[in-house]
């Protein structure tokens, strides 16, 4: 499968700047991928598809205000700072992005906040952009914590091309979010509301969490023809025993299993016996799923409308099938979906 195969023409203004007013009200397009057909729903519709006993799996990551805007010493220039992890707790010590990079180097200091409230050393240089960096606090760990995420802003993806807004701290994040470490949020999750969540379960869909801490590698272009030869970054997953047992006993019972989310997707798909069940798991994963590829754990998901060349859409084209996806998308750009992060959703059964 060739990277140019998932080239399509998005028009600019299809790309959500804003999401639907209520979460739950999104337009939604529903693929069979047996039958390729396509019917248009409003999201909270998905219920219509789901019956006592079917599963529905959540990643609870939680996003934090990754973005930060700081100045360089001596110069003054401005640097944006995008915190990917923190590597050492007592060190505080966190692998960043820098940009501009070429102006970063090993022993520049860079300031943050109004009176400069915090203060960063640069101690490594590991990849063209990527940088480590100490931040020079001598206050308490909690302390610590609550000034720099009080620098930092929600960190939106650059393609929705607008500044951070007050209501983007909650509506970036789903409802469920609890296990905080991603810098992008699991957008398929922010559909749900409570009010939907509350109707699946009177309904008696059954729910399983599971964690992976979003990296910025979902963004990152593939720049290789063949996609065999494209290497994913790695992202922390976590499969709890809880969750194995209701997926595997949905799986048994021959239930329908629904992956919320291409992130969902990938943690299944990281961890499964011989026999096809799902595994408990802790650790990384840079699992790269593109057609074609046999699914084990899940047999529905929902996804967002993804932009053209991605990653994302290669994996929502494996599991729908590549012709019944690609013709599901030349559908939603005529009927005018909006896509991306804040955009609409699709359910595929």
């Amino acid at each position: 499968m060739k990277l140019s195969k998932f080239k399509y023409k998005l028009p600019p203004e299809l790309i959500a700047t804003h999401p639907s007013y209520n979460r739950d009200e999104s337009r939604l397009m529903v693929l069979d991928r047996e039958s390729g057909n396509i019917e248009h729903k409003v999201f909270k519709d998905v219920l219509d598809y789901f019956d006592d006993k079917d599963v529905m799996v959540f990643n609870n990551t939680k996003v934090f205000p990754a973005r930060l805007y700081g100045n360089k010493e001596k110069t003054g220039a401005q640097i944006e700072v995008f915190l990917l992890r923190e590597l050492n707790r007592e060190q505080r010590l966190w692998d960043v992005l820098v940009d501009p990079a070429r102006k970063i180097r090993i022993g520049n200091k860079l300031y943050f906040g109004d009176d400069d409230t915090m203060v960063a050393e640069v101690i490594d240089n590991t990849t063209s952009r990527g940088r480590t960096l100490r931040f020079l606090y001598d206050g308490p760990y909690d302390e610590f914590k609550e000034a720099l995420y009080n620098l930092g802003e929600t960190p939106l993806p650059k393609i929705i091309g607008r500044e951070v807004e007050d209501d983007d701290a909650e509506r970036y994040q789903t409802i469920y979010a609890k296990n905080e470490g991603a810098v992008a949020a699991p957008t398929a999750g922010l559909h749900f509301s409570r009010e939907l969540m509350k109707r699946l379960e009177i309904k008696g869909i059954d729910f399983a969490e599971v964690t992976l801490h979003v990296g910025l590698g979902n963004f990152r272009t593939v720049d290789v023809e063949d996609l065999t030869k494209h290497k994913m970054d790695s992202e922390q997953i976590w499969i709890e025993d809880n969750a194995v047992d209701v997926v595997n006993n949905a799986k048994k019972t021959k239930k329908r299993i629904c992956a919320v989310g291409t992130t969902v997707m990938r943690t299944l798909e990281s961890s499964v016996s011989t026999t096809g069940l799902l595994k408990p798991y802790e650790g990384w994963t840079n699992k790269f799923i593109f057609p074609p590829y046999d699914f084990h754990v899940a047999n529905s998901m929902i996804s967002n409308l993804h932009t053209p060349l991605s990653t994302l859409l290669m994996m929502v084209s494996a599991f729908g099938g590549y012709d019944a996806v690609m013709e599901a998308y030349n559908v939603a750009i005529k009927e005018e979906y909006r896509f991306g992060t804040y955009g609409d959703a699709m359910l595929i059964i």
